[in-house]
């Protein structure tokens, strides 16, 4: 703020462009106001007497805050201070010396502060903020931003059912979720529960046998639905081979039947959805890939013979797969069982204990062609058949060493001798006793193999088709 700006003070001159030399004021004649420039003759300048009211600026700094800030009346300007022009270098005015007339003095405009200047940048700047704040929300008579409130907006009519995109997890749970039950056993020695899938609108119910016959006979099963009801159930057959069995629930019907797909043409990375009842938890929905293929995994069930090796030929999926997710579904994304959920791989836990670990991502399901077949038969005859080649092992050996084919049986027919190492079915590689195994019972008895073998030292490959025979569930292998 410069002096002229404070209330009562007496103008100075601005001399800031005075030539250098003396003080400013020194050596020139002061000039009246109103009268004719004597110094400068030729510069038609002519001071002026400012108006006797105080300037706006000093009218600003003494102004009472409950009166209008005051104004330049009209026709004025705001006062200035008294100007005194400081001497050019070289005489009064350039081109005096040759005789050339003096330019008319420009109007001069009103000089204002540095602080006005900054206030002027500020209502810039604000000026363009408040532009932008003002596109994007609503102001107040007062100035104020409007407020709003999201609880006061009207609920959408909105429906996620039939907007979920076809092919989607949602999608495909909507359509799987009433096909898939939480059965709950229960016998004076040992309980438990896990799941099953809808094969019949009557109430036919496909799940693990290891499920069905976990309670030990005499147990009692209840089935719990999607829509929250039960209903008792009683067993039709079981299969522990496949570990596979049917129920079949008392006084129910318009059931809703899964959709049975295919697991001859599985892909490595294929999208598939688990849905179950781990942990008691029913209707739990987890989404995973197909990891691996043709896995041989091992379980035990109630009821599995002594002389009998329960081997499946596995699905396994990284989809969350818990205790209680046993004889639920894996599906394909549109919704198509692909394989019955039977075991999973865990860190710690002991079996003396009961004590269990959770998903590790490692899961297996049973291949649905099996599982399809299996429960046909089952509800057929009350029992199963599964494909046997005809010899002994060891399943647990790291190759498949023939023991002993048994006489007149499908090796001992096709000249597969004892002590013949197998190491291919058909184009799949065998590297275990467990994976002939599961790769002979992923076929049907009668079907027509190519055995590949070697002799106990590893060499002298030969290939030789098989036909598979069939044999019951408490048969040999």
């Amino acid at each position: 703020m410069t002096e002229d700006s404070k209330e009562g003070s007496t103008p100075q001159p601005d001399n800031r462009n005075a030539a250098p030399g003396p003080h400013p004021t020194q050596g020139i004649p002061a000039v009246q106001p109103g009268q004719p420039d004597q110094t400068y003759p030729h510069s038609g300048y002519v001071p002026q007497q400012p108006p006797q009211r105080p300037s706006i600026w000093q009218q600003r700094m003494s102004h009472n805050p409950t009166q209008p800030l005051p104004g330049p009346e009209a026709g004025q300007e705001y006062a200035q201070p008294s100007y005194t022009p400081p001497i050019p270098p070289g005489g009064p005015y350039p081109g005096a010396a040759f005789g050339a007339q003096p330019r008319p003095e420009p109007a001069r405009r009103p000089i204002r502060t540095g602080l006005v200047v900054g206030a002027v940048a500020l209502a810039l700047v604000s000026g363009g903020v408040g532009g932008a704040v003002g596109s994007l929300v609503t102001r107040s008579d007062n100035g104020r931003a409007a407020v709003t409130n999201a609880l006061d907006a009207p609920k959408p009519n909105v429906s996620n059912v039939t907007n979920a995109p076809a092919g989607s997890t949602q999608a495909v749970a909507q359509k799987v979720l009433p096909s898939v039950v939480m059965i709950k056993v229960a016998s004076n020695r040992a309980q438990g529960e896990g799941s099953g899938v809808v094969l019949s609108s009557d109430g036919l119910i496909l799940t693990n046998n290891h499920v069905a016959s976990g309670g030990g006979a005499n147990a009692k099963m209840e089935v719990a639905f999607s829509d929250g009801t039960t209903a008792p159930a009683t067993l039709v057959g079981a299969d522990p081979v496949s570990d596979l069995a049917v129920i079949k629930v008392q006084g129910k019907d318009g059931l809703t039947p899964i959709e049975l797909g295919t697991s001859s043409n599985l892909a490595v990375g294929e999208s598939v959805i688990a849905i179950g009842s781990p942990l008691g938890l029913a209707g739990t929905v987890t989404t995973g890939i197909v990891s691996a293929l043709n896995r041989p995994v091992s379980t035990n069930g109630e009821g599995t013979p002594s002389q009998i090796q329960p081997v499946i030929d596995a699905i396994q999926t990284d989809a969350a797969i818990n205790p209680g997710n046993s004889g639920g579904a894996l599906v394909d994304a549109n919704g198509k069982l692909i394989g019955i959920n039977t075991a999973i791989a865990s860190l710690g836990g002991s079996e003396a204990t009961g004590q269990q670990s959770g998903s590790i991502g490692l899961g297996f399901a049973i291949p649905v062609d099996q599982a399809r077949r299996v429960a046909d038969e089952l509800i057929k005859t009350g029992h199963a058949t599964y494909a046997q080649i005809g010899i002994k092992l060891r399943p647990q050996d790291t190759v498949a060493r023939v023991l002993e084919a048994t006489p007149d049986g499908p090796a001992a027919k096709a000249g597969i001798p004892a002590g013949a190492i197998i190491t291919k079915v058909d184009s799949r590689t065998i590297d275990s006793g467990d994976a002939l195994i599961a790769a002979v019972r992923s076929h049907q008895p009668g079907d027509k193999v190519k055995i590949t073998y070697t002799d106990e030292q590893g060499n002298n490959p030969k290939t030789v088709e098989v036909t598979l025979s069939g044999a019951p569930a408490d048969g040999g292998r």
